[in-house]
């Protein structure tokens, strides 16, 4: 999850949440997301609430998987105390940081306690990211064991010179032996990449894409790299070191991705997410933008249940400490109005296949529609069937779809 925090009110130190999260809590379903903070290296785009050893001020990473469980206990409590109705998880994803930089046992041993507080849904989605040289063949048989279903490769560029900018430390050599391990275990695979890194031309891209569809794995993300503030690339941009990222640039990567995974047989499902058939969604995401529920376990992870939304201690030392008083680690919370429900259901459903309904939409959301059309942002046939769904140009400009429909 991102390391910046929103300011909002002091959570509550029981955790305990109000009565108004059990409105119609039955129709949601409920994911549990554990973020492992821990990094080898730091890379230089990333913002993230991560940690590199020497960044851990007496946290250690052992002590991780005993601090976690207590938490998904306390999760357990809070939702039953506050009133919600008893409902087995559908997704859990480890995130991170690199979650595959503990040992196996300890996933096991995270999972199993998810599995004790709450059970999983028949045919759960169990996934973990995985860093390419931070796992093995007998790693991922050994998630498989535990219960993982899926796992999600940080491949993020095929190509060396690239990967050296963003500071990923594999050997992009290694892709295939990870992916074969995976199918090998009965793991479903997703490829992770980026797109627009400083120095990376359409051809570097190109290559990327190829190496991704020599793999044919069930499900790729794509994200454009976007240049926070604070990170080492943005410095060395700020100095002229390197060049900035090219919107233009991006936008053609784009579009030749989403191309030649149409080719191959892939469909886009989110703006940034294409998979082999339905099944190989990830449910877990498609939980966050369709507004369900979830529970961040681990420093800095955030949570939603039912239009309340908080988030935790950043720093693994003071989640630790948090954990160890027997303190919900929460540091702050929101109750979010009605307004702000609707703006983020647009801007949320907007950016999925399958879209928004139209007649959720406000008087002059409806009517920008037809300009939406008229502007190749929006499909038509689909509006003919009450729904906004993107077109490609529509998926390049979402943000400005999205204005549009919230314009008063």
């Amino acid at each position: 999850m991102p390391s910046a925090l929103p300011l909002a009110d002091p959570a509550p130190a029981d955790g305990l949440l109000p009565h108004s999260v059990t409105d119609d809590a039955a129709t949601r379903n409920l994911g549990i997301y554990v973020h492992v903070p821990f990094c080898r290296v730091r890379c230089g785009y990333c913002d993230f609430n991560t940690y590199t050893s020497e960044e851990l001020r007496g946290a250690k990473r052992s002590d991780y998987a005993g601090q976690a469980i207590e938490e998904v206990a306390l999760a357990s409590h809070v939702l039953e105390a506050s009133g919600l109705p008893d409902r087995e998880a559908t997704t859990v994803f480890f995130g991170g940081g690199t979650p595959t930089l503990l040992p196996v046992t300890d996933l096991a041993e995270m999972l199993a306690a998810i599995v004790v507080a709450w059970g999983l849904a028949p045919g759960a989605e169990v996934t973990t990211e995985a860093n390419p040289d931070s796992v093995d063949r007998d790693y991922l048989f050994a998630l498989k064991a535990a219960g993982f279903t899926r796992v999600s490769f940080g491949m993020q560029s095929a190509v060396p010179h690239v990967l050296a900018t963003l500071e990923r430390t594999h050997d992009p050599a290694r892709i295939p032996l990870v992916v074969a391990w995976a199918r090998e275990a009965g793991l479903q695979v997703s490829l992770d990449l980026i797109y627009g890194t400083p120095g990376e031309s359409l051809d570097d891209w190109n290559t990327s894409i190829d190496a991704v569809l020599a793999e044919n794995p069930d499900h790729v993300s794509a994200y454009a790299l976007i240049i926070e503030d604070g990170t080492k690339l943005a410095r060395q941009i700020r100095r002229g070191e390197v060049a900035a990222p090219s919107d233009d640039l991006q936008a053609d990567m784009y579009e030749l991705l989403d191309a030649k995974l149409a080719a191959a047989g892939y469909e886009w499902y989110e703006v940034s997410n294409w998979a082999r058939t339905d099944g190989n969604r990830s449910r877990h995401n498609l939980a966050y933008w369709q507004g369900h529920d979830w529970w961040g376990i681990g420093p800095g992870a955030h949570s939603h249940v039912g239009g309340v939304r908080w988030w935790n201690v950043k720093h693994p030392a003071a989640y630790a400490d948090r954990i160890l008083a027997g303190l919900s680690p929460a540091a702050g919370r929101e109750t979010l109005d009605a307004e702000t429900r609707r703006v983020e259901r647009v801007l949320l459903l907007t950016r999925i296949r399958e879209g928004l309904r139209i007649d959720e939409l406000e008087p002059s959301g409806r009517v920008a529609v037809a300009g939406l059309i008229a502007d190749e942002l929006v499909n038509a046939t689909a509006a003919l069937r009450g729904s906004v769904e993107l077109t490609l140009r529509g998926r390049l400009l979402a943000d400005a779809v999205v204005r549009r429909l919230l314009e008063a």
